[in-house]
């Protein structure tokens, strides 16, 4: 087996494997694998070909016969044994995702590797749940089954923001309903995905059920629509930017085949005149700036009744300052090309009179000692006019609107082509029910901050956000189809 580590002067003589029908697979073309906190290139990682990538659609289309037949048990207990064996190895599987995607440390060991754990375990225990029904026919004699069926061979696409949430569910709810995946991780971040499918082979997967492929970024176009298109792919996972789930969905919907799809998101949260103050700006600064704002759920805009705008911003600075000290480092952004567009996003926002609340000097939210860092910041008086009001930041800044009332809240925050999360902040519970009855998203979280992801929970969003659920009996059911079959019935003697 190849090394995960690479070398240490992060030559290509070493790379990364992919895995395909159980093997892991090292490819004689490589990719260099940076690391935004320090700018340092930290090993190579193998790169599918587009024979590669055939391979494992063809891996998965030859295991899916038999693993298709098996019992619900026997799925439950190798998924069982991936959480047991990735909850073992949440310091490495963590270690890998701070060094290939920058994310604090406390982030990625005490959120995302356990929730991608609990995630496995909640599955698991759903597994037998899967179940069809028996109706009455109308005819006299007449009866009728309706099954279950796993689809087949599935194409599951994740990012690098949280490789092993988003990674373990582009194939998890599949795999458990009997179907078989090809899993294409993000050149960002090979190695977790590497972790993925050593996991689930380690825990008894049997060959081919998951092949897991990384590739170099120009390969990209080629391999995705090769996948789409073959003949043994029945159903296709995307999670990501809504730019990109709009080509796969495009490519799908020609080749007819179903997709599940959950992009990108414009997040408000609507503070409300009866509102806790200090709660409401922790739980919005963490949900704005949490993973340097590169979040699909992070908060993008804070609309807060006017009553309570003086009070509430002090709040949210004081928040934002314990949140990162200015004695502390900058957030690090996972590539330069996302600090890039932030940057231009606030120039256009201050070109066009938007005000910098924090930090007032608007150059201090650039760090000009990394490509991959810059620090927080909350800016007011943005109008539609402006980039910021309506394109996803995936950055560390959040824009703030002061609201006259409930229903203009409600307004601003359904003025976007997106709908995947939301907050409403307020004591009255009855009342923030009604405003988040209103409030055109997936999931809006009460006296929470927008970032909210569980396993007993359907995620997924409305708009250009996407449609389809991931998680629980909902995440199960996007991965079967149903089958009628009716019959004639023998007459008892």
């Amino acid at each position: 087996m190849a090394t995960s580590n690479g070398t240490a002067n992060g030559t290509p003589g070493d790379a990364l494997p992919i895995w395909i029908n159980g093997k892991e697979h090292t490819t004689s073309t490589t990719f260099p694998v940076n690391s935004p906190s320090t700018s340092q290139i930290i090993y190579h990682s193998s790169s599918a070909s587009l024979k590669d990538a055939l391979s494992a659609v063809d891996a998965a289309e030859a295991a899916f016969p038999a693993w298709s037949k098996t019992k619900p048990i026997f799925r439950r207990n190798i998924l069982l044994r991936a959480a047991d064996l990735l909850e073992q190895r949440l310091e490495e599987a963590a270690r890998a995702q701070i060094e290939e995607t920058g994310i604090p440390a406390g982030v990625s060991k005490g959120f995302m590797v356990p929730t991608a754990v609990e995630g496995l375990r909640d599955t698991a225990g759903r597994i037998a749940a899967i179940m069809g029904a028996i109706p009455t026919a109308q005819a006299d004699g007449t009866g009728a089954v309706v099954w279950k069926e796993p689809l087949g061979v599935n194409f599951g696409l994740a990012p690098w923001n949280a490789p092993f949430i988003l990674g373990i569910r582009a194939c998890m709810y599949a795999i458990a309903a009997g179907n078989t995946c090809v899993l294409k991780g993000s050149e960002l971040s090979p190695k977790c995905f590497w972790i993925i499918g050593d996991v689930f082979h380690k825990a008894g997967l049997p060959a081919g059920v998951l092949n897991v492929i990384v590739h170099r970024p120009e390969d990209a176009a080629e391999i995705t629509s090769a996948i789409i298109n073959h003949k043994a792919v029945k159903k296709i996972n995307f999670t990501g930017s809504t730019a990109i789930g709009r080509i796969i969905s495009e490519q799908a919907g020609k080749a007819l085949k179903p997709v599940l799809m959950e992009l990108g998101g414009k997040a408000s949260a609507i503070v409300l005149d009866d509102a806790d103050i200090e709660l409401a700006a922790n739980e919005c600064a963490a949900g704005a700036y949490l993973h340097a704002g590169q979040i699909c759920m992070s908060t993008e805009r804070i609309l807060v009744h006017q009553s309570i705008l003086q009070p509430f911003t002090s709040a949210l600075q004081s928040a934002l300052a314990k949140f990162y000290p200015a004695s502390s480092t900058a957030p690090t952004l996972v590539s330069s090309v996302g600090k890039k567009k932030n940057a231009s996003l606030l120039e256009d926002a201050k070109s066009h009179g938007a005000q910098f609340l924090y930090p007032s000097d608007t150059s201090e939210h650039i760090d000009e000692t990394s490509a991959y860092r810059m620090r927080p910041i909350i800016i007011s008086g943005v109008t539609k006019e402006m980039q910021i009001y309506h394109t996803e930041s995936f950055g560390p800044s959040v824009s703030l609107f002061p609201i006259a009332s409930a229903a203009e809240g409600i307004k601003i925050a359904n003025d976007t082509q997106y709908g995947l999360s939301a907050s409403v902040f307020s004591k009255d519970l009855a009342r923030a029910m009604a405003v988040a009855k209103e409030v055109e998203s997936g999931a809006v979280h009460i006296n929470g901050m927008s970032v909210h992801d569980e396993p007993g929970l359907p995620h997924g969003g409305v708009k250009e956000s996407g449609w389809g659920r991931f998680n629980a009996e909902w995440g199960l059911e996007e991965f079967v189809r149903t089958k009628t079959v009716t019959y004639k019935e023998g007459k008892v003697d």
